[in-house]
């Protein structure tokens, strides 16, 4: 089987010892993304929403890079560091997956840094259509 680290240019480096994603075959595994910019710093500092949407246009980028779209996305992690931001989480996720949104489950646990809000970690499935 194939396998290709993902590291999509104008992204931040990863905090540690990991690629933002991998492609195995016709499976691309995004590592947890966090509402960081190019540099480093935190995007929406206190806003769950701002944070949210970072983080799945950063998902959209990793998954590309490994010819996968949001609608290939079969499974997510998502956790978040305060359960009172589940809703404004929850509506912008609804933005990006629609009605038919993959498999998830959500949990609340601390984040590596107290100004990130949410985290999202992504399985997609690549068709051979």
């Amino acid at each position: 089987m194939s396998f290709k680290p993902l590291n999509p240019p104008g992204l931040p480096e990863p905090i540690a010892p990991y690629s933002m994603g991998t492609r195995a075959g016709d499976t691309v595994y995004v590592s947890g993304v966090l509402a960081l910019d190019a540099n480093g710093k935190t995007v929406g500092v206190g806003d769950a929403r701002a944070q949210t949407r970072h983080v799945i246009e950063t998902i959209k980028k990793i998954l590309d890079a490994g010819g996968a779209a949001l609608r290939d996305v079969a499974f997510n992690t998502v956790i978040i560091k305060d359960m009172a931001d589940y809703a404004a989480v929850n509506e912008v996720y609804r933005e990006y997956f629609g009605e038919h949104p993959p498999a998830r489950y959500c949990i609340a646990a601390k984040l590596v840094r107290d100004d990130l809000l949410v985290e999202i970690a992504s399985i997609a499935h690549v068709s051979a259509t």
